[in-house]
């Protein structure tokens, strides 16, 4: 049974939720506390985590970077903001998707349901390789061990960052639209904002690029998508 842990303050959307998520056959565990909720992970597995964004004592954003040190577990950021800032927050530090409070069950179902078949398909993929070095400038990746090296030197990609960047690598020189990345990346049923693509992009230039607001080698193409080049940036 798919278990799944709900770290949410507001018992109006605690409980609620997780019955709701029992209805749907779910192994559904719930902590008021990013204490709590840091206790119930380190104390059992989980396929899936539901994180609000604002706890009291350890806050969300906290208990985010702590869980990605530890396990490659999906999860899903609930914010009761909708600015910018606050979504890519939570993308930045780690969360797979997000929801924006007020929500209904039926779109975070739709999510979760997301999310873990990506999980699964993530998994189902990852027997081992044989080794391969894409390079790209100053850019090496060697995709069997998950590793990126910027002018040899290791540089840390979270997964999803390394997946857009392998996608674009694997396709040097033409142009992936919005729709290929986010298809091949987050699943072509996915649901959530295009903002998620905009800030793997800008989090990934800020990392190969000599001068992340004037890309010169993970370039957009107006009105297609983007493109990466082998040309040095650093």
């Amino acid at each position: 049974m798919t278990r799944i842990l709900v770290v949410e303050d507001e018992p109006s959307y605690l409980e609620p939720l997780l019955f709701q998520l029992a209805r749907e056959g779910y192994e559904a565990h719930g902590a008021a506390s990013g204490e709590e909720g840091w206790a119930l992970y380190e104390e059992m597995p989980f396929d899936l985590v539901i994180l609000d964004l604002m706890l009291p004592g350890i806050s969300g954003t906290t208990l985010c970077r702590r869980i990605r040190e530890t396990h490659p577990v999906p999860i899903i950021m609930v914010t009761a903001k909708s600015t910018e800032n606050d979504v890519i927050v939570g993308l930045e530090i780690g969360a797979d998707d997000y929801v924006t409070k007020p929500y209904s069950f039926r779109e975070l179902l739709a999510r979760i349901h997301a999310v873990l078949r990506r999980s699964l398909e993530s998994q189902s993929n990852s027997a081992p390789v044989a080794d391969e070095t894409l390079v790209c400038g100053p850019v090496s990746m060697d995709v069997a061990s998950h590793e990126v090296r910027i002018n040899g030197v290791l540089t840390a990609f979270p997964l999803k960052e390394f997946e857009v960047l392998e996608y674009l690598m694997r396709n040097k020189g033409r142009v992936l639209t919005r729709q290929q990345l986010i298809g091949r990346v987050w699943g072509s049923d996915y649901v959530g904002d295009t903002k998620t693509l905009d800030v793997h992009i800008k989090r990934i230039r800020a990392k190969i690029e000599r001068d992340p607001s004037n890309p010169s080698m993970l370039t957009t193409v107006r009105g297609l998508g983007y493109r990466i080049s082998g040309e040095p940036s650093h």
